[in-house]
């Protein structure tokens, strides 16, 4: 098939937007394997930057891994049962479910900072409390909630939940029997699609956490930002390198996740 003008000009722009986005990142991934990165390449190669990292930021990796399993689990208990919610009572118009909705979806729409000052003012005074990690959990989960509350009430409204729950419960199967074995297995989809979608943004957030930490509650996000502003630049960069290796396959398998769900919809 030949092709035109157009598709090559379009090739050319995606190509152009692409290198645009990419190169900066694999300069900056370059830099934290680079002898000298303001030498060049000519300096060679090194693994010693990314071994300083670990060696200095370590704890803040397990942190940042830690509250975005819990974060992952609170959401999972808190966003299943909250979507079910949605949509069982947003087919009947009901105001109380469009409120919730709406809530849910206020950390999203209002500045992390601003939801981490709110925090403070509210729970600062806790001083127990506000020098935990608990203090950042708790941050991380009103605004990655509505990330996995979307995924699986799109995919509870476009499946046939209700006739499913009907028949299962005209053979005698109880709320509870019904959810777990009608509802989550029809919905697992979604389940993973957000369950990556909470764990990658709770790994990354730096908004909320940087307000809400303290010296000894530093997550990956602020540590990163830490080494690039009182350190040589190839420490922050082999931070980087690090970070991105936690979070591709964490983006890979989302887009895995994705594509599956959408082929056993179209079946």
């Amino acid at each position: 098939m030949k092709r035109d003008i157009r598709f090559w000009l379009q090739l050319a722009f995606t190509l152009l937007v692409c290198a645009f986005m990419i190169v900066p990142v694999l300069l900056s991934m370059a830099a934290g394997v680079t002898e000298n990165f303001f030498v060049g390449i000519s300096s060679g190669f090194t693994l010693r930057w990314v071994a300083q990292v670990w060696e200095m930021y370590q704890p803040t990796i397990w942190r940042s891994i830690f509250i975005a399993l819990s974060c992952l689990v609170v959401t999972l208990v808190a966003g299943v049962p909250l979507a079910y919610m949605l949509a069982r009572y947003r087919g009947g118009n009901s105001r109380l479910a469009r409120v919730i909705e709406e809530l849910l979806m206020m950390p999203v729409a209002v500045p992390g900072l601003a939801t981490a000052l709110a925090l403070i003012m509210a729970y600062g005074q806790y001083r127990a409390f506000r020098g935990s990690l608990l203090f950042i959990l708790v941050g991380h989960v009103l605004f990655v909630l509505p990330f996995m509350v979307r995924p699986v009430l799109a995919v509870m409204q476009s499946s046939q939940l209700a006739q499913l729950e009907e028949a299962a419960a005209s053979l005698g199967a109880g709320m509870m029997r019904r959810f777990f074995g009608v509802v989550i297995p029809n919905v697992s989809g979604g389940i993973l699609a957000g369950s990556l979608m909470v764990v990658t943004l709770s790994i990354g957030e730096f908004n909320i956490t940087w307000m809400l930490h303290t010296p000894l509650t530093m997550t990956l996000p602020v540590g990163l930002a830490d080494a690039y502003a009182s350190m040589r630049l190839e420490i922050g960069s082999a931070y980087t390198l690090i970070f991105f290796f936690m979070i591709i396959p964490l983006l890979v398998g989302m887009q895995w996740v994705t594509q599956f769900a959408d082929k056993r919809a179209s079946l």
